[in-house]
C-alpha cells in the first residue's frame, strides 16, 4: 500500500521548478453552467486488485449522487511520486491524487497542495479522524489531506509452528520474542541449513524507526539532520544484528529467496513476521491453508510500539474545479465512502466511528492494528527523510552481513546522508 522511492535529481529538480511556477498568477475557477459537467482526475497507485473494484465502486456511488461531475480515475503503480511531480512541473497534475504521509512534507512545503481547512464544514465532522493521522497532513496551521486510511504493524506467527515448539502464547515483550524465536528456528538434517527461521526480518528503516527510538535514540534532529548513529539508537539496532548473526534465528526474505516477510511466513520459512494488515487478505488468498495469527508488536524496552503508515487525498492547489475537487475528497473520506472503501481489509479506516461500525478493533486478526494506533509512530520525518531511509537501508543492511560493525555503517550512514542533505538545502 505505502508509495516507494525519490529519484533525488527529481526531488531537486522539483523544488527548483515548481518554486519558480509557483510565483505566477493563481488559477481562476471557470465558471460552470447549470447542468455542465466536470470530470475530475484522481490518481492513486494500487497494491491489489481489489483495491481498484472498491475504490471504483466508491467512485460510481459518488457519481450518482453528483450527476454534474465526472471522475477519471488513473492508476499509476511504477514510480509513482516521480510521476506526480512531474506533472505537477508541466502544470498537468491530476486534481485529486493519493499522497503518503512519507511524502508529504516536500509537497506540503513548496505550496502545490490546496490548503483543505476553508472547505470543511461542522457536519463533515473532522474530529471523527484518529489525530496523529490528521496532524501527518497538517503544516503551518493549515490541512492539505484527509487520511483515508492507515497501517501499522502487528507481529504474525504461524499457529502450528508454535504449538510444535510447545509456545502457548505470542510474546508480549523482546527478551520473549527473541527465545521465542531461537525455539521455533529448526534445522531439520543439522547440517547448518535452517529450514525454517524464528523470525523474517525486515532490515529497512520503515520498520527499524521503533528499534532507533527504543532507548531514547532519534531519527532526525530539529534541523532535519540524521541523528540515528547516536548510542541511543545503536542500543536498538544491536539487537537486530545481534539475533541475526549471533542467535541466528532470524532471516531476510532474500535469505531464502522470498521477496518480503509474509511470503516467508507463508512458505513456512519463518514462524514468525512483523506486517501490516495488508497481509492478512494475502495469507487468505495465497496461503488459504496457513494457520495464523496476530499480535501486538512486543515491548521494546519495556514500551509498546509499532509504525503507522498512512495515504491521504490531496487536492492540487492548481486545479480550474476546486469544488468539484473537495465534493469528491469530502465523499471519499465520509463515512459513507469510507465504510464502502474499508471492505477490503487491506488497510484500516481512518474515521473512527468507521473502524467501529465496521468491527476491525474487535476482530481478532485486526485487533492489534487498530490498538496500535494509540502509540504508533507516524512514518513521516520531514523532507530529507527520503535521503535519510536510502543511506540507512544500504548500510544498515551492510552491518547485518557483517561486512562492518553497525556503529561504523550508522555513522558512516549518517554523515552520507547529512552531506547530501546540506548541499540540497
Amino acid at each position: 500500500m505505502l508509495a516507494d522511492g525519490i529519484v533525488k535529481a527529481i526531488g531537486v529538480s522539483f523544488l527548483a521548478m515548481v518554486a519558480i511556477a509557483l510565483t505566477g498568477c493563481r488559477h481562476q475557477e471557470p465558471v460552470v453552467q447549470a447542468g455542465e459537467t466536470i470530470t475530475i482526475r484522481l490518481s492513486g497507485w494500487q497494491s491489489n486488485p481489489n483495491e481498484k473494484q472498491l475504490l471504483d465502486q466508491v467512485i460510481r456511488d459518488f457519481e450518482a449522487k453528483n450527476p454534474t461531475i465526472k471522475v477519471k480515475y488513473e492508476v499509476i503503480n511504477s514510480e509513482y511520486m516521480d510521476v506526480i511531480k512531474t506533472r505537477l512541473i508541466g502544470d498537468v497534475a491530476p486534481d485529486v491524487f493519493y499522497l503518503d504521509a512519507f511524502e508529504a512534507p516536500l509537497l506540503m512545503k513548496y505550496d502545490v497542495l490546496e490548503p483543505l481547512d476553508r472547505y470543511i464544514t461542522p457536519d463533515f465532522d473532522l474530529a471523527d479522524f484518529e489525530p496523529s493521522l490528521l496532524k501527518a497532513f497538517q503544516s503551518k496551521g493549515k490541512l492539505f489531506g484527509l487520511p483515508k486510511d492507515f497501517s501499522t504493524l502487528a507481529l504474525f506467527y504461524n499457529k502450528k509452528a508454535f504449538a510444535t515448539a510447545g509456545i502457548t502464547q505470542p510474546p508480549k515483550t523482546w527478551n520473549e520474542f527473541l527465545t521465542d524465536a531461537k525455539k521455533l528456528t529448526i534445522d531439520r538434517n543439522k547440517d547448518g541449513k535452517i529450514d525454517q527461521y524464528g523470525f523474517g526480518v525486515a532490515p529497512e528503516l520503515a520498520r527499524q524507526t521503533i528499534m532507533i527510538q527504543a532507548f531514547g535514540g532519534s531519527l532526525i534532529n530539529s534541523q532535519g539532520y540524521a541523528t540515528f548513529a547516536e548510542p541511543e539508537s545503536i542500543k536498538g539496532l544491536q539487537l537486530i544484528v545481534n539475533q541475526y548473526r549471533g542467535d541466528r534465528s532470524s532471516a531476510q526474505p532474500t535469505d531464502v529467496g522470498a521477496t518480503w516477510g509474509s511470503e516467508m511466513l507463508g512458505q513456512g520459512r519463518a514462524a514468525m513476521v512483523i506486517e501490516g494488515p495488508w497481509s492478512i487478505p494475502y495469507f487468505k488468498e495465497t496461503f488459504s491453508k496457513l494457520d495464523f495469527a496476530t499480535a501486538e508488536v512486543p515491548t521494546v524496552n519495556g514500551k509498546p510500539r509499532t509504525m503507522a503508515f498512512t495515504v491521504a487525498y490531496v487536492m492540487n492547489r492548481k486545479t480550474k474545479h476546486k469544488q468539484a475537487a473537495w465534493k469528491l475528497i469530502a465523499y471519499l473520506t465520509g463515512k459513507e465512502g469510507m465504510k464502502t472503501w474499508a471492505k477490503q481489509g487491506l488497510a484500516l479506516p481512518s474515521r473512527r466511528s468507521v473502524l467501529a461500525t465496521t468491527g476491525y478493533n474487535k476482530n481478532p486478526l485486526y485487533a492489534p492494528f487498530a490498538k496500535g494506533a494509540g502509540y504508533a509512530t507516524i512514518w513521516q520525518a520531514g523532507e530529507n527523510l527520503p535521503t535519510i531511509r536510502m543511506n540507512f537501508n544500504n548500510q544498515f543492511i551492510s552491518a547485518l552481513l557483517g561486512e562492518q560493525p553497525l556503529s561504523n555503517a550508522m555513522k558512516k550512514a549518517q554523515e552520507t546522508a547529512n552531506k547530501e542533505i546540506y548541499l540540497s538545502n
